[in-house]
């Protein structure tokens, strides 16, 4: 199956299904989906993620309920 691009609202529905959050991992710029109980992963708000994700030029692909975290092509 291909990754496919997703808008940051498909993948809050999709983690909220999952009981994902964003979060970003401490000490570095890493950034990715969290049940929230790592204390390496400091979970965020939506619109902090969103901004990570631009300030980097990421973006949220899915593939079956899969999501990934990856430069934009």
């Amino acid at each position: 199956m291909s990754m496919e691009k997703i808008s940051v609202a498909k993948a809050k529905e999709i983690a909220e299904k999952k009981n994902l959050k964003p979060g970003l991992v401490k000490g570095t710029d890493g950034i990715q989906f969290t049940k929230g109980n790592n204390d390496r992963i400091k979970t965020v708000s939506w619109r902090e993620f969103e901004e990570k994700l631009e300030e980097r030029d990421l973006a949220v692909y899915e593939s079956g309920g899969w999501m990934k975290i990856m430069s934009e092509e």
